[in-house]
């Protein structure tokens, strides 16, 4: 005879009910993905994979002609036009990547990289203008009734749409140039241990270090303003008043950043941002018999995965040469993901491949060793998995990333345009074969692990949390109602300090006036008498 607890059906089916009713839920809602293309996109993507499975619809508005954003079955792809082909597109926005390894004067290098810059902020920005002027495709959105827009503010046309659809937005990022983001959020951002973009500085600054962190955003500040200013003229033509950069970011009612404080610095942050951190290492898959047949063939000294990034497709030939030599000099089989055409002096144990499954390479017990270009993405799964990194930073903030994980112990930098084969040689010598390398990264990759919720659901969840209640005002700090003085209360300082200054000179005019009648007539009697005896 079987025995066990049982259950009369009514009370089970009030007890399904109870807890159905404490449970989180969101109906099956509409999301508006407006990405920023190329390496950002690929951890957005997982996240809109991630709300498809939750039961909501999702429509991907991009250009049709970009780098990796195409259709899948997890979303709805929407285009539209931009005057530029595919192979213009590709020659504008990735036909600069060789300039990486060239070494310059200081001043051509900084004209080359301005004219970069201009080149793709003019990309973007017309791409922006494409999408705002289509008024079929505005009246079609408008009327989809999306219960949200999930964007990254690095391509400010996101955060322009939302507000003026009126839709509540969920920023995904990692940061945003010229401490925008800061400035979006209302979050305090001390000069004097809040390391700045492009400084390298670390969280403890030398005096001199401070100062440098107090001028680079000021020398940074007309590269700034020449890239955003466009999307305040566009937005404050479309909204028929004047609106600021801070004004399209503040729109936000959460703002998803892809860090945490084991990768960053610790800093103040807002009620309305939450650290994603690490959301790329989600959905590791097993390897192919491609990859496994690699690592098995490489034996007891195990593989070193290399790869610089989505951008980067070729490297010259002098560099191309000098780091196949290091890697022929090492025990270890190096899988290069390169689609240039291969060095000459190419050694045995080096694998060129066009793609690798970066992360799920990484998390094979046999790498020993990752070559990166340290973006946030390949940091995050170095972190995630546990592997020692060599960083060859190109560009932007991978030059602050790889510095943040110097300072951890985790890796060793090389200057991709001064480094040679024996610079590369001896650094994954070092990482390989010092433990205190491995033991760093892995107790880094211990404290990012240890929480309470992944990154991923975290994410969703908030985006959720925004479609269930319409956005997040109660999030929102009253900052973003003050001006600038009111805001660092200049106004009350200057109040409190005419009241001290007031009742100062009132109490000095009474004192004298006292001085004047207690001793001013006798000192003068005295002096008449004195004059009398003479």
């Amino acid at each position: 005879m079987a025995t066990g607890l049982q259950v009369p059906l009514p009370q089970l089916a009030t007890g399904l009910l109870l807890l159905l009713s404490v449970l989180p839920w969101t109906e099956s809602g509409k999301v508006l993905v407006v990405p920023t293309d190329g390496s950002h996109w690929l951890s957005m993507r997982e996240a809109v994979r991630e709300l498809h499975a939750k039961g909501h619809q999702a429509v991907v508005l991009t250009p049709e002609v970009n780098m990796h954003i195409k259709e899948e079955n997890f979303f709805t792809l929407t285009t539209y036009a931009i005057p530029w082909t595919q192979d213009e597109f590709d020659r504008l926005v990735l036909g600069h990547t060789q300039w990486f390894f060239e070494t310059e004067h200081l001043l051509k290098r900084y004209s080359r990289s301005m004219a970069i810059m201009n080149n793709m902020s003019l990309v973007i920005h017309r791409s922006c203008v494409e999408l705002l002027h289509n008024e079929a495709l505005i009246r079609h959105l408008n009327a989809t009734s999306f219960d949200v827009v999930l964007t990254d503010p690095f391509y400010l046309c996101g955060a322009v749409l939302a507000k003026y659809l009126s839709i509540p937005a969920v920023f995904f990022l990692r940061n945003v140039p010229c401490d925008l983001d800061f400035k979006g959020t209302q979050c305090p951002n001390p000069y004097s241990y809040i390391p700045k973009f492009l400084t390298t500085n670390s969280d403890h600054m030398t005096f001199l270090q401070r100062v440098k962190n107090m001028l680079y955003p000021l020398a940074l500040s007309y590269i700034c303003h020449a890239v955003s200013a466009p999307y305040a003229s566009l937005a404050s033509e479309l909204f028929e008043r004047e609106v600021s950069v801070v004004d399209l970011l503040s729109h936000a009612s959460v703002w998803l950043f892809r860090g945490d404080f084991v990768m960053d610095y610790p800093r103040p942050i807002m009620p309305n941002m939450v650290f994603i951190g690490g959301i790329n290492c989600a959905n590791r898959k097993p390897l192919s018999r491609e990859f496994e047949a690699y690592i098995n063939a490489s034996g007891e000294h195990g593989i070193v995965v290399f790869s610089l990034g989505s951008m980067v497709a070729e490297i010259p030939e002098k560099k191309a040469m000098a780091i196949a030599d290091a890697l022929g000099k090492i025990p270890q089989t190096v899988l290069w993901r390169y689609t240039g055409t291969p060095p000459s002096n190419l050694a045995n144990n080096t694998i060129l491949v066009k793609w690798l499954p970066q992360n799920d390479l990484l998390g094979h017990p046999m790498t020993r060793a990752f070559i990166t270009h340290a973006g946030s993405h390949g940091i995050y799964e170095g972190i995630c998995n546990g592997v020692p990194m060599v960083m060859m930073p190109l560009f932007g903030d991978q030059m602050d990333n790889a510095k943040r994980m110097e300072t951890k112990g985790a890796g060793v930098t090389l200057n991709v345009l001064e480094m040679t084969s024996e610079d590369l040689e001896n650094a994954l010598k070092a990482v390989i074969n010092d433990k205190s390398y491995k033991e760093n990264i892995m107790h880094l990759s211990s404290l990012h692990k240890d929480r309470p919720v992944e990154p991923l659901d975290l994410a969703v969840f908030w985006v959720e949390f925004v479609m269930r209640h319409k956005g997040a005002p109660h999030l929102r700090p009253a900052a973003h109602d003050l001006t600038w003085y009111q805001y660092h209360s200049l106004d009350v300082i200057g109040f409190l300090l005419a009241i001290v200054l007031t009742v100062a000179f009132i109490a000095f005019k009474c004192c004298a006036y006292g001085y004047r009648k207690c001793f001013g007539k006798k000192g003068r009697v005295k002096k008449a008498h004195k004059s009398k005896t003479h």
